[in-house]
């Protein structure tokens, strides 16, 4: 994994539960994470809503002074580009869609600035997710983020899934979709993600807990085990 990930998408397509998994990985290895909720235009289902559990993991987490109020007002209070250049990895979780990139126009030259090989720009797309059910709206939507950004994707996640309803088989019936986009866009696909409990077996696959949840669901997080082999190359691609 480069040392600075940023995770855009479609509202919905799970670009938090991706970066809470990212994170938590790194940090079980040993490694210093930062985590910046950069949503900075939908109060829900954001990472600043598992600032107890990076705490837990020494996780060090970079939100608005505003997350988790009743207030919803575009701020951004701290420094990005600082925490870009400090020791340890980096995660960004993007704001759905292009109004939600937007503020990452202001940081497109100090990160262009940054050695190009250690910043990765993840794209996450859910076939099962409104207006991004086909490979052409999907694209639609990377190339308007980019666009507002000023920066280029360098990789697509696939994370299709229908939620508790999800199988296997969903998993699998994404795979042409995930490998159109990436054609077409002439990007790398950097992973395939699925569920813990399911067997998948997808090149590319990166099993995945499930930390972001619908509001109606009050069942307690899954734990969190220490000992975690799917990110070190064994069971999926370098990540």
């Amino acid at each position: 994994m480069k040392k600075i990930t940023i995770i855009t998408g479609h509202y919905g397509s799970g670009k938090t539960n991706l970066a809470v998994n990212l994170a938590l990985h790194l940090a079980d290895a040993g490694e210093k994470v930062t985590v910046v909720d950069f949503d900075i235009v939908n109060p829900y289902f954001r990472t600043a809503d598992f600032a107890t559990l990076f705490a837990a993991h020494g996780i060090t987490l970079a939100a608005s002074m505003y997350a988790n109020t009743s207030l919803d007002i575009p701020a951004i209070s701290f420094d990005m580009e600082r925490l870009a250049y400090e020791l340890g990895y980096l995660i960004v979780d993007v704001g759905g869609d292009d109004a939600g990139a937007i503020g990452l126009g202001r940081y497109a030259e100090g990160f262009s600035a940054y050695v190009p090989d250690q910043l990765d720009l993840w794209y996450v797309v859910n076939r099962y997710r409104y207006l991004t059910e086909a490979p052409q709206e999907a694209l639609e939507l990377m190339y308007e983020i980019e666009a507002v950004s000023r920066m280029r994707h360098t990789g697509i996640v696939n994370n299709s899934n229908l939620g508790k309803e999800t199988t296997a088989e969903t998993i699998r019936n994404t795979l042409p979709y995930a490998q159109e986009i990436a054609a077409q866009a002439k990007l790398p696909l950097a992973y395939h993600t699925y569920r813990r409990d399911l067997a998948v077996d997808v090149a590319q696959g990166l099993p995945v807990d499930v930390f972001v949840k619908p509001v109606w669901e009050t069942e307690i997080l899954p734990e969190h085990h220490a000992e975690r082999g799917e990110l070190d190359g064994k069971n999926a691609g370098t990540v």
